[in-house]
């Protein structure tokens, strides 16, 4: 049910950005990041902005979302709060490790393959691919279709990082 109420949302974000955004408030929830693949690994291993423990995403009438996660830094889980703003064409932009575009590339009932472009402060730009869930397992087929996306987007399998048999940071 999940699936086509959002294949319906998705729809609406080309037509009229804020009725889709009140529309997209039943995926606002607790989230789990299962995995994160990267064009530049650095970004995703620990101490690297993108060692994220994704917790919870809220969606705004005011077409914005707000994002909670964890970090971690030195075996240390450090809470982090963004809020991206809803552009056209079912993407998102917000200022975190430098600047972010992301859009989802994927949804069925429990989990969302999303892609993310960041240029970091230096001005060097890395492709992230990530799947979370809202439970603790994923089903084979999404985690195939996160791998095609990977390669895809030419990331190679050996930066696809596991995040969920790892995550040991606080629930919220």
């Amino acid at each position: 049910m999940k699936v086509l109420l959002f294949s319906l949302v998705l729809g609406l974000l080309f037509a009229g950005q804020g009725e889709a955004q009140l529309l997209l408030k039943p995926f606002s929830g607790e989230w789990r990041t299962h995995y994160i693949a990267a064009s530049n690994i650095e970004k995703i291993t620990e101490n690297g902005p993108f060692h994220i423990y994704a917790r919870y995403i809220q969606f705004n009438a005011d077409n914005t979302v707000d994002i909670d996660f964890y970090i971690k830094s030195n075996g240390e889980c450090i809470k982090k709060h963004i809020t991206a703003q809803a552009q056209q064409n079912v993407t998102y932009t917000s200022e975190y490790a430098g600047q972010n575009e992301g859009r989802p590339l994927h949804v069925s009932h429990n989990s969302v393959i999303g892609y993310v472009i960041n240029v970091d402060e230096e001005g060097n730009e890395t492709d992230l691919i990530g799947i979370i869930g809202t439970d603790d397992e994923i089903s084979d087929s999404d985690f195939e279709r996160f791998k095609e996306e990977t390669r895809d987007k030419g990331i190679p399998e050996e930066n696809i990082v596991n995040f969920i048999d790892n995550d040991d940071c606080p629930e919220e």
